[in-house]
């Protein structure tokens, strides 16, 4: 897999993640849709890990700085 991820959407998503899981966990947001949004800030960390998006891929997108 290569980095198709550049800084700043790394640091956007993380900053989404953060936020979903805070409305999950101080119960703002319960039920069948807590659950969504907790799983989707999952994949949202998880994806600023590794630095790769599958979605880029298909849509043909890098954000990424690094010289080929």
């Amino acid at each position: 897999m290569k980095k198709n991820m550049g800084s700043t959407d790394r640091f956007i998503r993380i900053f989404i993640a953060v936020a979903l899981l805070t409305t999950f966990y101080t119960d703002t947001v319960t039920g069948t849709l807590g659950y969504i949004m907790a799983a989707v800030a999952g994949v949202l960390i998880l994806t600023t890990f590794i630095s790769f998006c599958p979605l880029y891929t298909l849509f043909g997108m890098n954000t990424c700085k690094i010289k080929k």
